[in-house]
């Protein structure tokens, strides 16, 4: 039977290192290497030597295998725990193990009940000092009363909501509600106006309440046709151009614009001493419209008496001149009633009339 290398601690008389079973070597005496020592493992002077025991022998190697390596010493300063104990057949100590786990297990619940403790017992402590401190505070001094009101204090007053204006085309639409004087003269005030910076001349004026006598190729009858109350008709110079506009007066707006649409004729001119012979059977500027209840038609022609030319743009400029003139003369009307209308009436008054700012607006 083969004993390897010696056995553990090797054969006697063996140079070579020795190894304890984890793996140190073992310490040595000063003097020869490997031999005993005087007085510690030879036999006393004069006797013969005897052989020392042989440690148990170990089961030779298979051939190839590598030695059995010793378990390594732990860290120092760290201390050996459970699993670090060699069991039998190499299995770590399971009962260790888990005896650690509970110890591990109680410890955290432990930390877990503490710290909810320590958290009621500050949010006592906190309500507490609140409770306290609410309850301490009775000097506060008291709130003011404010002063009843007297018998004689007089209540606050709101005035009532201004309401807007009306429509002032509303009182232009029907003969109900355009109760406004209406003559030539409250509807063309002026003798000069200014009609976009350019200053006309009135000639003539005159009112005519059978409708037909002032209108010529068929007007006549389209007026009368549609309840024709009156006309209006008023005319005005300048630069060698004459205009005569007439204004048909209805009952409603319906009535106005009917004739308007069947406008066929035009409005006679009205001659005075700046125009005696203008548009006296010869070709001059016609135009038809209406506003409210009230058509108006104006004819332009040269106060000499020679006939318009289609190219000619100075009648045409006249004619409209005169003709918005008209447009702003009835609208004017209309916003002084809708603005009478809306400021309060003294009792036992009648409406006002259009102011004299109204009249003189061009």
């Amino acid at each position: 039977m083969s004993f390897g290398q010696g056995g553990p601690y090797g054969a006697q008389g063996d140079s070579g290192p020795h190894t304890t079973p984890w793996g140190a070597p073992p310490p040595q005496q000063p003097g020869q290497p490997g031999q005993p020592q005087p007085g510690q493992f030879g036999p006393p002077p004069g006797q013969p030597a005897q052989a020392a025991p042989l440690p148990p022998q170990q089961p030779a190697a298979h051939p190839g295998a590598q030695p059995p390596q010793a378990p390594p010493l732990p860290h120092p300063g760290v201390l050996p725990q459970p699993w670090d104990r060699p069991q039998a057949g190499g299995t770590p100590d399971w009962a260790a193990l888990a005896d650690t786990a509970d110890r591990n297990r109680r410890r955290k619940w432990l930390l877990i009940g503490g710290g909810a403790l320590a958290t009621a017992a500050v949010a006592a402590i906190v309500a507490t000092a609140v409770v306290l401190s609410d309850k301490g505070d009775k000097n506060l001094p008291a709130a003011e009363k404010l002063p009843s009101a007297s018998a004689g204090t007089p209540e606050p007053t709101f005035s009532k909501a201004v309401t807007p204006p009306p429509n002032p085309r509303e009182f232009i639409s029907s003969q109900e509600k355009d109760t406004a004087p209406l003559t030539v003269k409250t509807l063309f005030p002026h003798s000069k106006p200014s009609l976009d910076k350019r200053v006309y001349k009135r000639a003539a004026q005159d009112t005519a309440t059978d409708c037909a006598s002032v209108a010529q190729g068929g007007l006549g009858q389209v007026l009368a046709d549609n309840g024709c109350r009156q006309v209006l008709r008023s005319t005005y110079v300048r630069d060698g151009v004459a205009v005569t506009v007439g204004v048909a007066v209805f009952d409603t707006k319906a009535a106005a614009d009917k004739a308007k649409e069947q406008s066929t004729g035009n409005i006679a001119p009205l001659t005075g001493d700046d125009a005696a012979s203008f548009c006296q059977g010869t070709a001059c500027r016609l135009s038809a419209n209406a506003e409210g209840r009230y058509a108006y038609f104006t004819i332009a022609g040269f106060t000499n008496g020679s006939a318009v030319t289609p190219d000619d743009t100075k009648a045409l400029q006249a004619g409209r001149d005169v003709a918005g003139y008209t447009f702003r003369r009835i609208m004017a009307r209309a916003n002084a009633q809708a603005a009478a209308a809306a400021s309060p009436k003294p009792s036992g008054k009648p409406s006002a009339k259009p102011s004299d700012s109204a009249k003189n607006k061009a």
